[in-house]
């Protein structure tokens, strides 16, 4: 949904921690889970002409920026149930907007071919947004867990999709509904009097 992506960029964006550089990371410097590689295409310039330096002095602005154009609009999270929007997120932040998109047309049982078309979207607003969610992180753990670099990042990569699972079901529970039907009042029902009240009041006036 539009309105997630500020809730769910402070919630990714607390998983991707701030500068590192760690040595057996393929991504190499990263700042707020933006790397030397992101940053260059994002800025449209060479590698070499993104120093380490840049990567550390990334603003949370510009992060923002290139989560949003990068990821969060390439799968297009808008158009996703809330809950599954969060989920998708931070999956293709993870492992890349097309592995993301498999899980999820895993998930609703519709070809994997990492491109959300129609069939796919009609697919994901049909099926209960809960087990969109649970079934999605369960496959993405799963995969993760054959990758070569799991013995080193494996805890913190479980550590995050449980916190990932947390919040994208909660949002799916606290969907707002659409608010029921205004429905017609009925017109006041006016009590008839009796012939004998009728009369009385006939009597009465006709006495003045």
């Amino acid at each position: 949904m539009k309105a997630n992506f500020k809730s769910s960029l402070n919630a990714l964006l607390k998983h991707e921690g701030e500068y590192v550089d760690h040595p057996r990371d393929p991504g190499g410097a990263t700042n707020m889970g933006v790397t030397r590689a992101t940053l260059a295409a994002w800025r449209g310039v060479k590698l070499r002409d993104v120093p380490k330096s840049e990567v550390k002095n990334l603003t949370r602005e510009e992060a923002g920026q290139i989560y949003k154009a990068r990821y969060w609009d390439t799968v297009k999270a808008d158009k996703l149930p809330s809950g599954v929007d969060y989920a998708v997120f931070d999956g293709s932040v993870n492992s890349g907007p097309r592995q993301a998109i498999k899980w999820l047309q895993s998930a609703v049982g519709v070809k994997r071919d990492g491109r959300l078309g129609i069939t796919t979207m009609g697919a994901v607003q049909s099926a209960p947004a809960k087990q969109t969610v649970a079934t999605m992180l369960t496959m993405r753990l799963a995969w993760l867990k054959k990758l070569k670099h799991w013995p080193t990042f494996g805890k913190g990569w479980s550590n995050r999709i449980r916190g990932v699972r947390k919040k994208a079901l909660r949002m799916a529970r606290t969907q707002a509904q659409p608010p029921p039907p205004d429905i017609p009042k009925p017109d006041p029902v006016v009590p008839k009097l009796s012939w004998m009240a009728t009369l009385i009041k006939l009597m009465l006036n006709w006495r003045k």
